[in-house]
């Protein structure tokens, strides 16, 4: 994928996004995700900087929760709480229905919120490992 096509979806993001997050960073929005998911006992969160690597997003958000009624919990506790800091809705939101596997599109930020053996089966974290590991 070339340079200008990049840029092109980048900018299909930015104009999905409200007037207020022109004051947040992505790294920002990225530790507001981690911290929603951690209030509700999200376990091993990582944050992987992936701006340098992928043309998707900035920041990728890796939780864990140890049951679809969790899963569903942190990805409600995360929409609420982006919405009520910065205003903003995820872009589009996959696998609330099944629940093993939940992700949240903010655009310059993906949160993966995943049950153990899906985190494991998909192991994002290895193959996004030439991404910078953000400490939380």
């Amino acid at each position: 994928m070339g340079n200008s096509e990049q840029y092109q979806i980048k900018e299909i993001y930015k104009e999905h996004r409200s007037n207020s997050d022109l004051f947040i960073t992505s790294e920002q929005l990225a530790r507001a995700i981690a911290e929603a998911a951690d209030d509700k006992k999200a376990a091993n969160i990582v944050l992987l900087k992936v701006s340098d690597v992928s043309y998707l997003a900035d920041y990728f958000v890796i939780a864990t929760g140890f049951s679809k009624t969790q899963i569903r919990a942190i990805s409600e506790a995360i929409e609420e709480q982006i919405l009520e800091q910065f205003q903003q809705n995820p872009i589009r939101v996959e696998g609330k229905t099944e629940g093993n596997w939940i992700l949240l599109d903010y655009g310059d930020v993906i949160a993966h919120i995943f049950l153990p053996e899906d985190r494991e089966y998909y192991n994002l974290e290895a193959f996004w490992g030439h991404a910078e590991r953000i400490h939380f």
